[in-house]
C-alpha cells in the first residue's frame, strides 16, 4: 500500500481530452502526483505542481511499457492508474471498413489490455487500482452515432475490467470502471446539430453531462472512500441507463 504521507501518483492515459484535463484540474487542486500521456502532448495542461506530461499512443505496446518505466523512474511508484484515452466511429455497420473496426477496437478495448499487463507489477507493489472509462454504449447497445465497433469495444472494456477485478484481488489491487453518457466535449460537438438536440432530449436529466462530474466520479473511484469497492461500474449517464 501506499507509504504514509507519500503524495499518491496517478498515470494518466488520455490527459488531452476533455475528462482529462478536467481530472488534472481535480487532482491538481489534491495532494496528487499525475503522470499525464497523450498522443497531442501540447494540450495537455501543464500549469499543475507534480505533473509530468509525455506523448504516448495507447496502441503501442513498447511506448506503453516505457510510459510506465518512465513514470516510476519520475515518482518512484504509481499508485493508481487511469485509462481515458479512446476514440469514437460511427455507423451504420454497413459503412464501416475493416480497417476502421480493427483501429477503432485497438484505440478502446486492446489498449487498456497492454496499459493493464504494462502497469500490472507497479499496481501489485503499491496495492493501487485501475480505472477503466466505458461508456454508456458499451452497456446498451450504442448507436450509430457512435458505431458499432465503439460499442462493442466499451462492452469489451467492462469485461476486461471485471475480468481483473477478480484476477487482481488477491494482489488487493481494486479495477473498476466509469460508463458516462454523452459528455459536452468535442466527441459531442462534433455531431450536427440536430442530431445533439435529439440527443440531449434523450436524457432523462435533461441535458449532456460535465467533464469535471466524470472526473469527480473517478477521483471517487481512486480514493479511500472506495478501497473496498472493486469490479464495480459507476454509472455516470443523467439516466440514460438505469441499474
Amino acid at each position: 500500500m501506499a507509504e504514509v504521507g507519500a503524495a499518491p501518483v496517478v498515470f494518466l492515459t488520455g490527459a488531452a481530452g476533455g475528462i482529462g484535463r478536467a481530472l488534472i484540474d481535480r487532482l491538481s487542486a489534491g495532494r496528487w502526483r499525475i503522470y499525464a500521456t497523450d498522443r497531442m502532448l501540447a494540450a495537455i495542461p501543464c500549469g499543475a505542481a507534480r505533473l509530468r506530461a509525455a506523448s504516448l499512443d495507447v496502441t503501442d505496446e513498447a511506448g506503453m511499457q516505457t510510459a510506465v518505466a518512465d513514470c516510476l523512474s519520475t515518482f518512484g511508484r504509481i499508485d493508481h492508474v487511469v485509462h481515458l484515452a479512446g476514440e469514437v466511429g460511427q455507423g451504420p455497420i454497413e459503412a464501416v471498413s475493416r480497417d476502421e473496426w480493427q483501429r477503432l477496437l485497438d484505440v478502446n478495448l486492446t489498449s487498456a489490455f497492454l496499459l493493464a499487463r504494462a502497469a500490472r507489477e507497479a499496481l501489485r507493489a503499491s496495492q493501487g487500482s485501475l480505472t477503466l472509462v466505458s461508456s454508456t454504449n458499451g452497456r446498451n447497445g450504442g448507436s450509430s452515432l457512435s458505431g458499432p465497433a465503439y460499442a462493442v469495444a466499451k462492452a469489451g472494456v467492462l469485461n476486461l475490467m471485471r475480468y481483473l477485478a477478480r484476477e487482481w484481488a488477491g494482489d488487493h489491487v481494486r479495477v473498476n470502471a466509469v460508463a458516462p453518457g454523452p459528455v459536452d466535449t468535442p466527441m459531442v460537438a462534433r455531431i450536427p446539430a440536430g442530431e445533439r438536440a435529439r440527443l440531449e432530449a434523450s436524457i432523462p436529466l435533461g441535458r449532456f453531462g460535465e467533464a469535471r462530474e466524470v472526473a469527480g466520479a473517478i477521483v471517487y473511484l481512486i480514493g479511500d472512500d472506495a478501497r473496498w469497492t472493486t469490479g464495480a461500474v459507476l454509472n455516470v449517464s443523467g439516466g440514460m441507463v438505469l441499474d
